[in-house]
């Protein structure tokens, strides 16, 4: 791997204002720049929510809180003289805040007008390369190269998660039973079906707002299963997560936090498609997760994010789920 000198130390702005699992994507750009380039001071500008995803990242030497005080914020911004801004995000937005540093910026191929073909004619002209290496075409410039090292996700001591103290057990199937979008959930139904086979004790995983798809899960099934939505923030999910023996999910950020830790990955996929480029990211690893969806619908992906309900009021996407198969991947792993 090369490693760049520069003669005195450069300053690189690295830009991602959302959401968790695009934020934890583009964790080896940032280590392969902190890594490649000797005398780099990394700074990260992101939304204040997720600033707690970079805070223990040992690659990052400054955030930058993006919130309220937007104007404070430039103001600091334009006083750090960046030598370059890498664009991780690649918006309307970012490219008003690069126009005010003005310093020398490189972005990512975003691929809007391909989405959008595939999800409004079905049109399928997405290149089959995941969105970590689209990543990094914005920092081909600067001649940084993929370590191949997948994703990072650095938790602190205190929240580390005791699964013994905590659910009496270290064998766990943890389940991500949310997800930003109802189209990209599996109905409280079929969650049930998929988990009253299952022996291994389940740990529920979620914020508040499921915790009561949660409770009607556990009276629904027989399972030996635990409501922990709303109980964990989201670093002690993510210790749950690293420690278990498979995660059950759908297409969220937690499935990318258990990338980043090599916990095997079930996937359930509803409206969102796989060839957004934003599956599990496993290099050299394929065999640690399994994508599960509908195939030949005719009306898949309906969106490249998501409905609150289905725009088609069936939901095949995720009722015509094959839940032996799901059932079958989560016991490869346990056995």
């Amino acid at each position: 791997m090369i490693c760049i000198t520069f003669a005195f130390m450069t300053k690189i702005l690295v830009i991602r204002f959302s959401s968790i699992g695009d934020i934890v994507l583009t964790t080896p750009v940032i280590r392969c720049l902190k890594s490649q380039i000797e005398n780099v001071e990394l700074h990260i500008l992101t939304k204040q929510q997720y600033s707690l995803l970079f805070e223990s990242n040992p690659n990052v030497d400054k955030i930058h809180k993006w919130g309220k005080e937007n104007k404070e914020v430039i103001k600091a911004l334009k006083t750090e003289r960046f030598d370059y801004i890498i664009d991780l995000h690649n918006n309307i937005r970012t490219k008003k805040i690069k126009s005010i540093l003005k310093s020398k910026s490189y972005s990512f191929p975003k691929l809007n007008v391909q989405k959008w073909l595939y999800v409004n004619f079905k049109w399928n002209n997405m290149p089959d390369i995941h969105i970590v290496d689209r990543y990094f075409e914005a920092v081909k410039p600067l001649s940084i190269e993929n370590d191949q090292q997948g994703l990072d996700f650095f938790l602190p001591k205190k929240d580390e998660v005791d699964l013994s103290g905590q659910f009496g057990t270290t064998d766990i199937v943890s389940v991500a039973i949310g997800a930003q979008f109802a189209t990209k959930k599996l109905p409280v139904s079929k969650m049930v079906e998929v988990l009253s086979t299952i022996e291994t004790q389940v740990v529920l995983l979620g914020g508040k707002e499921d915790h009561d798809d949660a409770e009607e899960i556990i009276k629904s099934s027989n399972s030996n299963i635990i409501n922990a939505c709303g109980a964990l923030n989201l670093n002690q999910s993510a210790s749950v997560v690293k420690q278990s023996k498979v995660l059950l999910t759908h297409d969220t950020g937690l499935m990318h936090i258990a990338a980043a830790f090599k916990t095997p990955i079930v996937s359930v996929w509803g409206n969102t498609v796989p060839e957004f480029g934003m599956y599990p990211y496993v290099p050299q690893n394929d065999d640690l997760y399994s994508i599960h969806e509908v195939e030949g619908l005719a009306c898949r992906p309906c969106s490249k994010i998501g409905f609150q309900k289905c725009p088609k009021k069936h939901f095949n996407c995720m009722n015509q789920q094959n839940v032996e198969e799901i059932v079958k991947s989560i016991e490869s792993h346990l056995s």
